[in-house]
């Protein structure tokens, strides 16, 4: 790795992997072959980088730390590396093209709001493989009735077919970080397999329910939709959010009850 002289940036999140056989373990899961459209956000010193360089790979890398940004700048890949200086936040993926690939050590302070920037165009990408804290995988593949789920899960299933695939101890990091970590793969699901849904009030009705996840959703929901379009629905209005499938919330914001106590 390019490891001299750069020390990891609390600011940036930055907790560079060491780990070899974690790091095998993550390309052999990603499976690249040279033709792939791919994407590293996050490269940091190299930990996923070289190996994919050193297998052929044309790379389009995205990193905000503007000391790692010259250094990826300089090095001498052929083909040449692409290096986007910039948040990932507020990268438009459209640039890039179809069938993406992505692959990151996101930082864990915006893991959440990247996940729900790239739900939005979820059919430009092939697939993705991220590390991220093992909290925040468990709460995006869980189901139903269990601790984990909740609105996360909802709203990524929708547009994911997603599957933990590792766990990874802090000290395969340096610095270690104080939690957990775990590489997640998305993969679109195409359109035709979702559940049918009116899908921007199945968000708001997603966010209300579990803002008061413990609540009867006769109560968190009253105002939006009535009893009786939670029967129609096939939901008893006296469960509660975390009990209700994704297909079971899409089946409710196709109702038309929009108005307070019909």
């Amino acid at each position: 790795m390019m490891s001299a002289g750069h020390r990891a940036r609390k600011r940036f999140g930055q907790h560079f992997l060491v780990d070899d056989s974690v790091i095998d373990r993550i390309i052999r899961a990603v499976h690249p072959v040279a033709t792939d459209r791919l994407i590293e956000i996050g490269p940091g010193l190299g930990a996923l980088t070289l190996p994919l360089l050193s297998r052929g790979m044309s790379l389009t890398l995205i990193e905000l730390d503007r000391d790692l940004v010259l250094r990826w700048q300089a090095y001498p890949a052929h083909p040449p590396l692409t290096v986007i200086a910039q948040d990932v936040l507020t990268v438009d993926f459209s640039q890039f093209g179809q069938s993406l690939r992505l692959i990151g050590n996101l930082p864990y302070n915006i893991s959440t709001p990247f996940l729900f920037h790239l739900a939005a165009d979820a059919q430009r990408y092939r697939d993705a493989h991220f590390m991220l804290q093992k909290e925040v995988v468990e709460r995006m593949v869980a189901t139903p009735g269990s601790r984990d789920y909740g609105r996360l899960s909802v709203m990524l299933q929708y547009h994911f077919d997603m599957e933990s695939l590792m766990d990874v101890e802090a000290d395969a990091f340096d610095p270690p970080p104080k939690v957990r970590s775990a590489v997640v793969r998305l993969i679109p699901r195409m359109v035709t397999a979702r559940p049918d849904a009116n899908f921007e009030h199945l968000s708001t009705l997603v966010t209300t329910a579990f803002a008061q996840r413990r609540k009867m959703l006769r109560v968190s929901l009253k105002n939006m939709v009535s009893e009786d379009d939670l029967k129609q629905a096939g939901i008893d209005p006296t469960r509660r959010a975390e009990t209700v499938s994704l297909e079971e919330f899409c089946r409710l914001s196709l109702s038309e009850g929009r108005s307070e106590n019909k």
